[in-house]
């Protein structure tokens, strides 16, 4: 029997996922941008004390997108709270992130002096700071794990949830070069070449931000979506 296009849901005619979700995490993870506050954190740190904090890195970015990709929807059905309002407020999240990267600033809240402290303490302290604060919140913040939260939603497969876990993995992997190489990454570029950088994938960011509001708002009020005939 013929099944006809209107009978299939979109998210099974389109097996592969498109890249707005890696687009999207790209450009608000933005490792480029933390560049300067890796070096910063590991000064005084051996080759082999970087070498393990560039690993831990990459890894917890890998599990934190994952957890997020795989349990976020589970948190919200938990505290009873819609996707459209998850879709507006992460919208939001994105918007601020996105104005922030177009200030040259990271898509993550900048740290100020007390975080550099705390961070500085840790490292004397012998502890990672690989995982706070350098991969939460400067990497993997609200914003970034609100992304992940709403493209999970639209996961209606096994395959479409194995391609979001590989974004994840890209995103661990762009970490690892990005933090490898980050002293001739700073040479090359200088601030800058990473302030052009960041206000480019700001402004994409800005877009994605408000198509993923319009999505919520149209959601949760249905009269948005209405079309009236020309007068």
């Amino acid at each position: 029997m013929a099944v006809h296009d209107d009978v299939v849901p979109r998210n099974f005619r389109r097996p592969l996922m498109d890249l707005k979700p890696l687009i999207s995490l790209l450009a608000i993870v933005n490792p480029l941008a933390i560049v300067p506050f890796f070096i910063h954190y590991t000064q005084g740190f051996s080759d082999e004390q970087k070498r393990q904090t560039v690993r831990t890195a990459a890894v917890s970015t890998f599990l934190v997108i994952s957890g997020c990709a795989l349990l976020g929807l589970q948190v919200l059905d938990f505290f009873n709270i819609s996707l459209a309002s998850f879709q507006v407020g992460g919208g939001m999240l994105l918007l601020i992130s996105a104005i922030n990267m177009l200030n040259a600033r990271p898509a993550e809240d900048k740290p100020n002096s007390e975080t550099l402290e705390a961070g500085a303490e840790k490292a004397a302290m012998g502890n990672s700071i690989a995982v706070v604060p350098l991969t939460i919140p400067l990497l993997t913040g609200p914003a970034a794990m609100s992304t992940v939260v709403i493209y999970a939603n639209q996961a209606h497969t096994i395959w479409q949830h194995v391609v979001l876990l590989g974004y994840g993995l890209v995103l661990a992997v762009a970490v690892w070069i990005c933090f490898s190489l980050a002293e001739p990454i700073s040479r090359v570029l200088g601030k800058t070449g990473i302030n052009v950088m960041t206000r480019l994938m700001g402004l994409i960011l800005a877009a994605l931000a408000v198509e993923v509001m319009a999505v919520g708002l149209q959601k949760l009020f249905p009269i948005l979506t209405t079309r009236y005939p020309p007068l």
